[in-house]
């Protein structure tokens, strides 16, 4: 009886992820089927409107500078544009923006320095202070780790013409996308939110968000969908679903694209996937319920479901690691031949699902794609190794856990010669990573057991667990042990220098 509740349970877990993964092919079959729908510009405002930056910056002393000189460069009417920097910073982070700030109204920029007193509301509370005092009639929003191309309104602007679009958005690209096997991997998942699901979504005429940075907003549908708010991690979900369901129409440019730099540091990459993951199961509890009661087609309704809830399916696959090995038990006391019926063809289309969905995104994106193949394993290997961190946050937002948003530390890393583990920000490692480390070990038995028990066709699959399990584990721990090296090394030649300008000053 036991066995057979195992069994139960074990199957409508693998169903619910299989469900999940199915999803992706969907995904990739709108964006194919609605390719005739994708948004076109048919007439350009006239005169051009004016438009506020806003660049909210907490603790980025590496790559202030850089974004706000980059928005400086943007090419629009000067006495059209004005620019926001919305500074929480408490380390030197402010004196850097100040001065470039002072500089470059120096040279005629109508550019502010905004500098609140408290950190309410985090970066929604610093978008929503600064919208109180912003002249344009539209909002372009840039993070700090992003550096906006000199075209960037003039591609987007003209959309608004439209008076039923509230918001359009670009696509990221990725300056450091080659630093690192974690960059190249990191690239490729966004590239499949945004090249397919992004995408996909918006030209089958779905809901789709905007992504907190790298997008323009009309400032009226941020003031009549309730404004930023602050009671999820996701402030740009939140609003990006609420503006939709007042009826504000969004457009995303699939085509024009803004540079961004990628965590380096698996602890902050770890970080901002655990902020994203609580976020949106936090915008689902909130918005969902009011999305369902809502006149909207089923179409949307269904989409929208699957868009906010997505990140469950991380929880559901710790669940289905941890029954691994009680499973292959099952299957030698069940019989083989009635298990690989059963549960091999739900694996093996999750499996392929993921990976086709991605190669999708690379294939449409990029012209030398087939060099991309070669990451597909160590892809799906880190979505795994991630299901330890992101189920936390999904667990946290369902039983209401208050954190506070934690920003993603960014080094100005542009090419493979730049360095970041001397540097002082830094993502912070958790007592996960010894959950890491026992599935990593869990796996590395599970692939013994199927080895002695010649269940050999099961092999490769664990493998892909035990990976990706370990890679997480044993980068955090060597990135965060790297530092302490450096961090100590530096700290030595520091003191060393001060004794020597004692020296010199006593002389």
């Amino acid at each position: 009886m036991l066995l057979y509740l195992f069994l139960a349970v074990y199957f409508f877990v693998l169903l619910t992820v299989f469900i999940y993964a199915s999803h992706r092919y969907y995904m990739v079959y709108l964006y194919f089927r609605h390719q005739k729908d994708k948004p076109v510009l048919k007439y350009k405002a006239d005169p051009l409107p004016r438009v506020t930056i806003q660049l909210p910056v907490y603790n980025e002393m590496y790559v202030v500078k850089r974004l706000i000189a980059a928005s400086c460069g943007i090419d629009y009417p000067r006495e059209l544009l004005d620019i926001q920097v919305l500074d929480d910073s408490t380390d030197e982070t402010s004196a850097v923006a100040q001065e470039c700030v002072k500089e470059f109204m120096g040279k005629g920029y109508d550019i502010q320095y905004i500098h609140r007193g408290n950190r309410e509301g985090f970066k929604s509370g610093a978008l929503a202070h600064g919208l109180k005092s912003s002249k344009g009639e539209f909002i372009a929003v840039f993070d700090a780790d992003f550096v906006p191309q000199a075209d960037i309104l003039k591609k987007t602007i003209h959309y608004f013409a439209d008076k039923s679009v509230g918001m359009v958005q670009t696509r990221w690209t990725y300056i450091n996308r080659d630093y690192s096997m974690l960059t190249r991997i990191q690239a490729i998942m966004l590239d499949g939110h945004f090249v397919i699901e992004h995408t996909a979504r918006n030209w089958s005429g779905r809901f789709f968000n905007f992504n907190g940075t790298a997008g323009v907003w009309r400032k009226e549908a941020i003031e009549t969908s309730g404004g930023w708010q602050h009671d999820t991690l996701t402030e740009d979900l939140d609003l990006s679903y609420r503006a939709q369901l007042k009826g504000w129409r969004f457009i995303f440019l699939k085509d024009e694209t803004s540079p961004s730099e990628i965590p380096v540091d698996i602890n902050a990459f770890k970080s901002q996937q655990h902020r994203w993951a609580k976020g949106s199961i936090q915008t689902a509890k909130k918005l969902l319920l009011p999305i369902f009661r809502s006149n909207l087609p089923l179409k949307v309704k269904m989409e929208a479901f699957f868009h906010l809830t997505n990140n469950m399916s991380y929880l559901l696959m710790l669940l289905l690691s941890l029954l691994m090995y009680p499973s292959m038990v099952a299957r030698i006391n069940i019989g083989w031949f009635q298990m690989l019926v059963t549960d091999a063809p739900f694996l093996l289309v999750a499996t392929t699902g993921i990976s086709f969905f991605y190669l999708c995104s690379q294939k449409e994106a990029y012209k030398d794609w087939k060099s991309r193949l070669i990451y597909m394993p160590m892809l799906m290997s880190l979505g795994i190794g991630l299901s330890v961190n992101n189920s936390k946050a999904v667990l946290e937002a369902l039983f209401n856990k208050e954190t506070e948003f934690k920003r993603t530390p960014k080094y100005m890393i542009e090419a493979k010669k730049d360095r970041w583990i001397e540097k002082r920000y830094r993502g912070e490692i958790n007592f996960l990573v010894l959950l890491e480390l026992f599935l990593g070990i869990y796996f590395t038995f599970n692939i013994y057991f199927a080895y002695i028990n010649r269940i050999y066709v099961s092999i490769p699959f664990l493998m892909i667990f035990q990976v990706g399990f370990f890679y997480v584990a044993f980068l955090s721990i060597y990135q965060v042990i790297l530092r302490g090296i450096f961090s100590n090394r530096f700290a030595r030649q520091l003191f060393s220098k001060r004794n020597t300008d004692e020296v010199i000053t006593a002389q």
